[in-house]
């Protein structure tokens, strides 16, 4: 890198601390302001937030890796949670907004009463708080130190660098972002988190373009990647057009059947998950929350997918035999990036850095301040006090965060490793909203038993070789975890009137296992779920349709492409006509003097 590449980093990192330190005003006011913006941002700045979050430097980094050896039908990985994103565009971003928490963990004393609701909470934020949030900052550490080792950073400042200067250069960074993220709060993250997307988005547009140029076209690259490999790199999904499975395909039948029809409900984001909960509880509304799921849904899987395969796939014809596939991204960027665009796609890596850290930290520290310091320790604390605690908690979680980072060593393990620990508590979160039968009794067990299984199935070397196929290895760690928490659910008493029926007052979820409560409060519900449900059908059909024709027309697969283009107008019509279907606007509850609609 040239002194003009040093100086657009450098020009990036003011920006970024210049809009941080300028919104440290709105972040003091209160927990409330620190944590969820006040409750007032808008769909477009939520939904960027929520997309941003995502688009860490692990990511790029991560689909060179499973592009490489797995191929593309390996993204369900990732894709498959978009399942769940459009469930929570319809179902659960209304259910969140109006439930008006902080973080989710606090849903559970809403949901639960007594001492088995207050422990589940405590257990709730310390784990997520602390050792699954740390363990991605760590891997997203872990993903920095790869690229500033590929793109030789500092050896561009004529310093030659241990492996421990690498890895405190990356935590240099996060102190960075700590210094901004805990000033200002979540205000702070938001409103840098969307100026980093798009430069991210453009940054990854920009090595696409130059990497495909640079092997002549896509005309050029499509006979060389499928040379190049021995799988069927290009296929989206694993079997063929009579729907049998594919023999060459990246990834076995078993691990798609779990990424499609296990993954995307069994994982602990199930019903939305932390970060994006804390965005939508943090949106004006709820029509504002449901708009920024639909955007963030669109930036994520339609937008973004695309430039992150096309560079993977030049990665694997311009470098063969590159022994760690994830340092393709980077290594492409160093030999085929010109001076001053080299140093914006370094800016826009560590922009994707900064967001998704910067994140994780309000997020973590969200936990122990309002779930375990408030909760437990200062219930009286008053505002000044609480925002004092959030900036220290966010040190906290800075730190365990380059602890975890000393001891990742692949991205692509670790992102595996995240989604083991996090599988098998998902349908009770799911449940939770529609039936009052489960207990906090219920969730502790399903959170503990999908970490705890997740954890050893993952990391013992015995379990590994018996269990290698990490389908296979989802589905056993879901069927244990529901046998599990079922058990326990029927051994234990369900949750009190008072409990239940405050719980839907407050949020007036749909369905069957309600019935009692509509009928005891005389309340009805605020969703039609069965329209819902259609609506998550077809939206679903919409969102991958439309990802599959971008992909099938880039990568020269007109078949793909007109049959996804097909399925995407067809279901985006159908939407249409259901969303016309609304259900009439419902007084908050406490203000109407009868329990009719408006």
């Amino acid at each position: 890198m040239q002194a003009l590449d040093w100086w657009i980093i450098s020009a990036y990192l003011a920006l970024t601390m210049g809009v941080g330190l300028f919104l440290s005003r709105q972040g003091s006011k209160s927990l409330v302001d620190f944590f969820v913006s006040g409750r007032s941002l808008p769909w477009w700045l939520a939904g960027t937030s929520m997309a941003a979050t995502t688009f860490s430097i692990d990511t790029p980094l991560y689909v060179a890796g499973v592009v490489a050896t797995r191929g593309i039908a390996g993204n369900w990985e990732w894709w498959s949670f978009g399942i769940a994103h459009v469930v929570l565009i319809y179902i659960f971003a209304r259910l969140w907004r109006r439930s008006e928490i902080v973080t989710d963990a606090q849903l559970t004393e809403m949901r639960y009463g007594g001492k088995m609701a207050a422990i589940l909470r405590g257990t709730k934020a310390f784990l997520f708080a602390v050792p699954i949030n740390c363990i991605g900052i760590g891997y997203a550490m872990l993903a920095m130190v790869k690229v500033v080792d590929a793109l030789e950073l500092w050896q561009s400042l004529g310093i030659t660098p241990g492996d421990n200067l690498k890895l405190w250069s990356v935590i240099g960074v996060s102190v960075f972002v700590l210094i901004y993220s805990g000033f200002s709060g979540l205000w702070g993250v938001v409103a840098t988190d969307f100026f980093q997307f798009f430069l991210a988005l453009f940054g990854a547009i920009i090595v696409a373009v130059i990497a495909v140029n640079h092997v002549g076209g896509m005309g050029e690259l499509i006979p060389a990647v499928q040379q190049a490999t021995d799988i069927d790199v290009l296929a989206f999904v694993p079997f063929h057009l009579n729907l049998t499975w594919s023999d060459t395909a990246g990834i076995t039948a078993s691990t798609f059947s779990a990424y499609l029809f296990v993954q995307w409900w069994s994982f602990r984001r199930s019903d939305g998950g932390g970060e994006f909960i804390q965005r939508l509880a943090a949106a004006k509304d709820e029509e504002e929350a449901e708009k920024a799921a639909w955007f963030f849904n669109l930036l994520h899987y339609v937008v973004r997918t695309w430039p992150w395969v096309v560079v993977a796939l030049v990665a694997v014809v311009i470098y063969p035999d590159l022994g760690d596939r994830e340092l393709g991204y980077p290594r492409l960027m160093l030999d085929f990036l010109p001076v001053g665009l080299l140093g914006l796609v370094v800016a826009s890596l560590i922009a994707a850095f900064m967001s998704t850290v910067s994140t994780s930290i309000n997020w973590g520290a969200s936990y122990l301040t309002n779930d375990l310091y408030l909760r437990f320790l200062r219930p009286n604390a008053d505002q000044q006090e609480l925002v004092l605690m959030g900036r220290l908690s966010s040190v906290l979680v800075t730190v365990f965060g380059a602890i975890a980072a000393f001891y990742a060593t692949d991205v692509a393990t670790v992102f595996r490793l995240v989604i083991a620990i996090g599988t098998g508590p998902g349908l009770v979160l799911i449940l939770r909203w529609f039936w009052w039968r489960i207990n906090a009794a219920a969730e502790l067990a399903a959170m503990l038993c999908g970490f705890v299984i997740g954890l050893i199935t993952s990391t013992s070397p015995v379990l590994n070789e018996l269990i290698p196929d990490f389908g296979v290895r989802l589905m056993v760690i879901s069927g244990l975890t529901a046998l599990v928490w079922i058990t326990v659910m029927f051994l234990t008493p369900p949750e009190s009137d008072a409990t239940l029926d405050a719980f839907y007052r407050q949020v007036r979820p749909s369905g069957l296992g309600w019935h009692r409560q509509r009928l005891r409060t005389g309340i009805l519900p605020g969703q039609d779920l069965s329209l819902d449900a259609l609506r998550v059908v077809t939206a679903t059909l919409l969102l991958f349709g439309s990802m599959f024709t971008i992909g099938g027309f880039l990568l020269l697969q007109p078949l793909t492409g007109w049959c996804s283009l097909i399925v995407a107008v067809l279901s985006g019509f159908a939407l249409r006509r259901l969303n016309r279907r609304q259900l009439p606007a419902i007084p908050r509850p406490g203000l109407e003097d009868d329990d009719s609609f408006d």
